[in-house]
C-alpha cells in the first residue's frame, strides 16, 4: 500500500480484509476523511478511548449517520422496490432513540431498567440454561465428522439464548430467528440486492408484530424475561409505561447485540482454532486460558468493527480539527490492533496482561450492556467444543473462509470444518 495515498474503507476488498488498511491511517491519518459517508474515520486506540471517554464532545446522537447510510441505499434501489418499502414503513411503528443512541441521563434512564439482567448474580443463575443450550446444539451434531460450523452451532446458539432471554414462545422461534439474523444484516451496511432489501423490511415489520403481541401479554400475564420486564416497568420521572415504540427499540438493540457478536467471535475463535491446531491442546492442558482466548479473539476480530459519533462543538481530536455537527466514526476493529497498546498485536497471546482492554463491547457509559451475557456463551462454549472435538481443521476442499463485506458488522457467513470425535 503506497504510503502516499490513503485507502478507502469502502472497497469490498478492504471491507473483508481492513488490517493493513488500518496499519496504514493509524500511522498516517489516524483520524482520516471518508467521503462516500462524510464521516471522519478514527483508528488509534488512545484517540478511540479519548473520544468514547468524553461523550459531551462526542455524543451517541448519531440516528443521522445509520438514516443516511439507509438513504443511500433505497435511492439506489428501483422505483417499484421504493414505493413497495415505503408502504412496509409507514405500517411500522416509530422506535425513537432509548439507549445506544443517547446520551446520560436520557442513557441510563432505559438502560437501568434492564442492566439487572446482567448483574454477576444474574449471569450465575442463569449459567445452567446456557450449558444447557451448548450441550443440546453439539448434541445436534450427531455422528457428523464434517459440517459447516456456523449454520450449526455459530448462529443457534446465541439465536436460543437470546430467544430464551426475552421470551419469544417456541412456536414463534423459526420466525424470530429469521427475523432476528435479518435485522443484524441490515446494521451491516452492506450492499444488498433490492428484492433483499423489501425482505428485510417486511420481516422487520411482522417483528414489531410480534413483538408488539408479547409485550401486550405480558403487561396482563408478566413471566421471568426481558419482555415482561420492560412491559411492565416505569419511567418514574414521567410516572408511565414505556410506549410501543420505546420497548421495541431497546429489544431491537438486544437481537443484534445479544446474538450477532457472540455469533461472529465463535466464527472467529473456531478459525483460529482450525489455523493454530497448538491452541486446542494449550486450551484443553490450561481451562482457564480460554477467558484469555476470548478476549484475544474479541479484539483480533472485533465483531462491531466501529459506531458514529456526533461532534457537537468545535474541537479537535490527535490534532485534527472537527467542526461541530461533524460525524466521526470510532474504528474498534483498528484500535484493537494498535501496537501502541497491544504488542505484537496480530498474534493471538493467551498470555496477554490486560487483555480485557480490548474495545469490542466499548468503553465507558456505552459499554455493551450484554457483554457479560457474551462473555458467558463464549467461555462456556469454547471448552464444551474442545472436550468432544479433536483435531479441528478446515476443509481442505473448500475455499478459505471470508468475510461477509461490512462497514459496521465483521462476521463468518460459513466455516466448513472436519474434527475427530473425543471423549
Amino acid at each position: 500500500m503506497s504510503d502516499q495515498s490513503a485507502p478507502s474503507l469502502f472497497e469490498a476488498g478492504t471491507l473483508q480484509h481492513p488490517y493493513a488498511a488500518y496499519q496504514w491511517l493509524r500511522d498516517h491519518e489516524p483520524v482520516h476523511f471518508e467521503p462516500m459517508l462524510n464521516v471522519h474515520v478514527v483508528t488509534r486506540y488512545d484517540l478511540v478511548r479519548e473520544a468514547i471517554r468524553d461523550t459531551r464532545t462526542f455524543s451517541s446522537r448519531y440516528d443521522s449517520f445509520l438514516g443516511k447510510a439507509q438513504e443511500l441505499m433505497f435511492l439506489a434501489a428501483p422505483a417499484a422496490v421504493q414505493a413497495r418499502l415505503k408502504a412496509v414503513a409507514a405500517e411500522m411503528v416509530p422506535t425513537p432513540p432509548t439507549m445506544l443512541t443517547l446520551d446520560e441521563p436520557e442513557h441510563s434512564r432505559y438502560r437501568s431498567l434492564v442492566s439487572k439482567l446482567f448483574t454477576a448474580a444474574q449471569m450465575k443463575l442463569s449459567e445452567p440454561g446456557v450449558l444447557r443450550v451448548i450441550r443440546q446444539t453439539i448434541d445436534g451434531f450427531g455422528s457428523r465428522r464434517e459440517l459447516d460450523f456456523m449454520a450449526a452451532f455459530g448462529f443457534p446458539v446465541p439465536l436460543t439464548i437470546i430467544a430464551e432471554r426475552l421470551g419469544i414462545p417456541e412456536e414463534d422461534r423459526p420466525f424470530f430467528n429469521d427475523a432476528a439474523t435479518a435485522a443484524a444484516a441490515a446494521l451491516r451496511l452492506s450492499a444488498v440486492e433490492p428484492l433483499e432489501m423489501v425482505r428485510r423490511a417486511e420481516l422487520a415489520r411482522d417483528l414489531q408484530k410480534l413483538l408488539i403481541r408479547l409485550i401486550e401479554a405480558r403487561r396482563s400475564e408478566p413471566r421471568d424475561d426481558m419482555i415482561s420486564i420492560l412491559a411492565t416497568s416505569r419511567l418514574a420521572d414521567e410516572d408511565r409505561h414505556l410506549s410501543h415504540g420505546e420497548c421495541l427499540g431497546i429489544l431491537n438493540q438486544f437481537l443484534v447485540a445479544g446474538h450477532e457478536t457472540t455469533t461472529s467471535t465463535f466464527g472467529w475463535g473456531m478459525l483460529v482454532l482450525c489455523q493454530q491446531p497448538a491452541l486446542q491442546e494449550e486450551l484443553r492442558a490450561e481451562p482457564k486460558l480460554v477467558r484469555t482466548f476470548v478476549e484475544e479473539v474479541l479484539r483480533l476480530e472485533s465483531p462491531v468493527q466501529g459506531l458514529p459519533r456526533l461532534v457537537t462543538r468545535d474541537t479537535e481530536l490527535g490534532g485534527y480539527a472537527l467542526a461541530a455537527g461533524s460525524m466521526i466514526m470510532l474504528r474498534y476493529g483498528a484500535a484493537n490492533r494498535d501496537e501502541r497498546q497491544f504488542e505484537d498485536p496480530d498474534r493471538v497471546d493467551l498470555r496477554r496482561e490486560k487483555a480485557g482492554m480490548q474495545l469490542a463491547f466499548g468503553s465507558g457509559v456505552h459499554h455493551c450492556i450484554g457483554a457479560p451475557l457474551a462473555r458467558q456463551e463464549l467461555t462456556l462454549g469454547f471448552p464444551a467444543l474442545l472436550a468432544c472435538m479433536d483435531d479441528i481443521r478446515l476443509v481442505p476442499d473448500r475455499a478459505l473462509p471470508e468475510a461477509e463485506p461490512s462497514f459496521i458488522l465483521r462476521n463468518l457467513p460459513e466455516l466448513h470444518i472436519r474434527f475427530e470425535p473425543r471423549g
